[in-house]
């Protein structure tokens, strides 16, 4: 088409809720070939054609051109060569790949060298050498006959008696089960979403399972007994109280059941029987597509935590089960946006470091499914999403925020109820140490197994996975690696904010854990108004907490105590926090920045800015900073810097799972195992005011019924327009309480000088001298 009659292209301009467009000349480019991405024009259907070049004027013969990109993100089928590169793109014609628009604006970016290839094989390539038989999810029909003969040799292979026993046996004598009822009068609540959740997850378990075990036994009832599970579940109404509209969740889990069975029972059933559950399976994956690619929009709205997750739990799966079965082959169509999703846009919540700006929770839900989704990519297609950067470093986000022996020493929402870690972060961590070779990541498996056995049957365990599948699918594709105590050190997490410091972690008498969270993604999704926040766990007993309970999304103590900033380790000023309320648009300016991150002579100094969180609510605020010092693996000061534009008050909170000792500026709290003493050292605005505060006021008590209650210390400041606090925190052994006292005998200082509060001069000295280190 000649360039008279091409029209301009819609290239608008990207917002903090929307992808970006990357790469940019200020990337990091940290894998090759780089991601493409950018912001789709108007056209619903819009078709692109891509150029990436040597050259920024587009030369022939220094250009890769890349048409008919069906999507507003592509990851090229080969490495490019290291140096500059410049590219644009165009709406072209979806038959001929000539552009129908004007080129958009022309971006650069630079390729180092030496960085990890994780090319994506094209559409036409990628799906070439999988199988068209069944079963395809996990083993193929290859694979299966070599696994039927190495049980037949060995019955444990790979834990297979295990597994045998444990979950596959007790779905034979189970009772069907039926469609549910629903909520009553169709109105939420959280206990019949919880009960039925974990129902239909034994769905599945059901399912898969017995269908499982029947191939590899060649149990003809088994196979059977399956079946009449499947056959019920594919007679619902795929549009009724399981569909996705009425509950997301409750329909994923149907989903995979009906993947699951129609794959791995496909030869067991007559024609009339596949074809019903074929039907089912198909109704509801389209439902779930549909909603992520056109309603959710996850290409251009990329955190719709739901949408995204629904990508590796349910689509991926679904669509091997149906790929060639269904008439106009949509789940080729959705299985290659999927593959090209996780390739390219995954993970929303974080970038190459391998943070998850959710939090820990649902990282571990997230790479649940993503984990699982990878590998039957793996086995069926060939395709390695392990290779990308984020995969190979996400290990290190729980490794480092959330030791195997801390409770509530973390950010985000957690469903553990203030128990252990899920023992699923733990196994998550074992696939990584089998990716990557890293003893660390297994030690954590092996640790947490440690101090956390017989939680298999949590509803926080069993309402997502069974640990004797994963133990069986683990081993059957990934070696044993052997596992290595971790070092001592700290990650920062530059691309969600977030800095864990780890020291000791494998020995309890040693280890202090200290996290510290300054966010650009504000309090989106399951973050909380919660920048420049920290949590602090030492010798085995978290001490400076994540106060509440994830009861449930929305609950009064989720909506009203656990995503504020009156539950966090934080300051309020005037009384109050961060925006953390339902507006997206305001939870995601509600943010904070790592201004440093680093190890210094004998201390790890953080500095973060909370400056435009606590404008979200606090206009005359100018200036929200905290300084953290962590100083010879031993004790913290926090530095807390305010100034505003009229005089306004600072109230310093720090929460505990009991109540304090308190002094005029110091105060104590003790542990089972642990305590820490802090100490108000230096006020520019004058004394504060120390209260403590037993209770999550204004949330409803059935929330928290029969569970702890924790404390609150407020040390509140005067008004003032600028405002310079020192806090000194030092965690100690209950067995050995002079250590807090250690700095001081190091300076010179009598020790017992720290149980009163007359020498404000000495406190003073010392913190100067602590600065100047």
């Amino acid at each position: 088409m000649p360039a008279t009659t091409i029209s301009e292209l819609d290239e608008p301009k990207a917002g903090r809720l929307t992808i970006q467009y990357a790469p940019e000349a200020q990337s990091e480019i940290v894998e090759n070939p780089p991601r493409f991405t950018w912001l789709p024009v108007i056209e619903d259907e819009a078709t692109y054609v891509l150029r990436v070049s040597r050259d920024p004027k587009f030369s022939a013969e220094a250009t890769l051109t890349f048409a008919k990109v069906p999507l507003n993100f592509f990851t090229p089928n080969a490495v490019l060569e290291p140096g500059t590169w410049h590219w644009c793109y165009a709406v072209c014609d979806p038959v001929t790949g000539e552009p129908t628009t004007s080129w958009s604006t022309v971006r650069s970016f630079n390729v180092g060298q030496g960085l990890p290839e994780s090319p994506l094989p094209s559409r036409g390539d990628r799906l070439k050498g999988a199988t068209t038989a069944h079963p395809r999810l996990w083993l193929t029909p290859d694979r299966l006959k070599d696994f039927r003969k190495a049980v037949q040799a060995d019955p444990d292979h790979c834990t297979w008696a295990t597994f045998y026993e444990k979950s596959v046996l007790p779905w034979m004598d189970r009772e069907v089960m039926t469609e549910p009822a629903g909520y009553p009068g169709h109105q939420r609540t959280a206990p019949v979403w919880r009960q039925t959740y974990i129902d239909l997850q034994e769905l599945l378990y059901a399912v898969r399972h017995l269908a499982i075990g029947g191939q590899v036994t060649g149990d003809a009832a088994m196979l059977e007994r399956a079946k009449a599970w499947l056959l019920e579940a594919a007679s619902w109404d795929p549009m009724g109280v399981t569909s996705r509209a009425y509950t997301d969740e409750w329909a994923y889990r149907v989903t995979n059941a009906l993947a699951w069975g129609y794959d791995w029972l496909h030869d067991q059933m007559t024609e009339e029987e596949r074809a019903k559950v074929r039907a089912a399976l198909l109704e509801r994956t389209r439902d779930i597509a549909e909603h992520a690619i056109i309603n959710a929009k996850i290409h251009l709205f990329p955190y719709d935590s739901h949408a995204v997750r629904s990508v590796s739990l349910t689509l991926i799966p679904a669509c091997i089960a149906l790929l060639g079965d269904d008439d106009a082959d949509d789940a080729r169509e959705w299985l290659h946006y999927c593959i090209e999703f996780l390739a390219g846009v995954y993970s929303p919540w974080g970038d190459a470091d391998g943070g998850w700006a959710e939090g820990t929770n649902y990282w571990m839900m997230g790479m649940a499914y993503l984990i699982e989704a990878a590998n039957r990519l793996k086995s069926f297609a060939g395709i390695d999403l392990y290779q990308r950067p984020f995969f190979r470093n996400t290990g290190d986000f729980p490794l480092f925020c959330k030791a195997p022996n801390t409770r509530r020493a973390t950010f985000g929402d957690d469903s553990t109820q203030g128990d252990l870690p899920c023992i699923k972060t733990g196994i998550n961590l074992r696939q990584y140490a089998g990716i990557t070779g890293n003893g660390a990541y297994q030690w954590y498996h092996e640790e947490l197994a440690r101090l956390n056995p017989g939680t298999e049957g949590a509803f926080y365990n069993w309402g997502w996975w069974d640990t004797n599948f994963d133990e069986l699918t683990y081993l059957t594709d990934y070696p044993q690696i052997e596992a290595t105590a971790p070092e001592s050190g700290f990650r920062h997490f530059r691309g969600i904010g977030w800095v864990g410091i780890q020291h000791a972690m494998a020995d309890p008498d040693e280890h202090i854990q200290f996290v510290f969270k300054s966010s650009r993604f504000g309090s989106i999704s399951h973050s909380h108004g919660d920048q420049n926040a920290f949590c602090m766990a030492a010798y085995g007993e978290d001490l400076a907490i994540q106060s509440g309970y994830y009861v449930a999304f929305g609950s009064t103590m989720h909506r009203e105590w656990r995503r504020q900033t009156r539950s966090k380790n934080a300051i309020l000023v005037n009384g109050k926090g961060q925006y953390a309320e339902k507006d997206k648009a305001k939870a995601m300016a509600a943010t904070g920045r790592i201004i440093a991150a680093e190890q210094r002579e004998d201390h790890i100094y953080i500095k973060g800015d909370a400056t435009a969180a606590y404008q979200s609510l606090s206009p005359e605020v100018t200036l929200a900073e905290r300084e953290v010092y962590f100083v010879r693996n031993s004790y913290f000061v926090i530095v807390d810097k305010v100034d505003a534009s009229e005089p306004v008050t600072v109230d310093f909170l720090l929460h505990a799972n009991g109540e304090y000792e308190l002094g005029k500026t110091s105060f104590r709290y003790t542990g089972a195992r642990a305590g820490f003493y802090g100490q108000v050292v230096w006020s520019e605005a004058g004394k504060p005011q120390l209260t403590q505060e037993t209770g999550f006021p204004g949330v409803d008590p059935a929330d928290y019924e029969g569970l702890p209650v924790s404390t609150c210390l407020h040390a509140e400041y005067p008004a003032a327009t600028r405002h310079r606090i020192a806090t000194l925190l030092v965690p100690y052994r209950l067995s050995e309480p002079k250590r807090i006292f250690n700095f001081l005998d190091d300076q010179g200082y009598d020790a017992d000088l720290y149980f009163t509060d007359t020498e404000e001069n000495t406190f003073k000295v010392v913190m100067k001298k602590l600065a100047n280190t």
